[in-house]
């Protein structure tokens, strides 16, 4: 805008001035801005799945992105069942590797009466693990869902019913 400064108000009034939309989206013309996103659902075979380097170039590379999808809505269907039933595998799991001698039947006491056990680190960092493969899992499938492609969506509806087919009656009534 140096030149307009040198002019005066007068000169102005007819000229239009850059919006800030406008220089922005100049300034990024290799990112995709708000105008050019599909808001409704579509169906082609050339969708990007996370990157433009996982690209499907054709109907066999669609047909294998969308069994990547059923497949990771199954392994999200087998964490929730595993993270619903964790403190009882944790428990049956080190009583198992225990020596006979070291094992302690207050463990199992205390989940039966709902109470609260220690907290021991090998439990909570497994925990947290656990949990946070569960969240990156779960941002993936969403973002597989935000691209509007028909197929990625109903192959993830897909995945979580057979998941669910399977595993569901694992994960209790705290995950439906």
């Amino acid at each position: 805008m140096a030149t307009s400064t040198s002019m005066g108000m007068s000169s102005m009034t007819g000229m239009s001035m850059p919006s800030a939309t406008s220089s922005t989206s100049s300034s990024m013309s290799g990112m995709m801005g708000m105008d050019s996103m599909m808001m409704v659902f579509f169906s082609a075979t050339n969708t990007p799945l996370y990157s433009t380097a996982w690209m499907p170039n054709g109907t066999g590379q669609y047909a294998g992105a969308c069994i990547f999808l059923i497949v990771l809505s199954l392994l999200f269907r087998g964490l929730m069942a595993v993270r619903c039933n964790f403190t009882l595998l944790w428990t049956r799991w080190t009583r198992h590797n225990e020596t006979p001698m070291l094992h302690r039947e207050e463990d199992e006491i205390y989940l039966k009466h709902g109470g609260r056990r220690p907290w021991r680190i090998n439990e909570a960092a497994t925990r947290a693990i656990l949990d946070t493969t569960l969240a990156a899992v779960s941002y993936l499938l969403m973002l597989a869902v935000m691209t509007m492609n028909v197929g990625y969506f109903l192959s993830i509806l897909g995945g979580t019913f057979l998941g669910s087919f399977t595993v569901g009656g694992w994960t209790g009534a705290t995950a439906h």
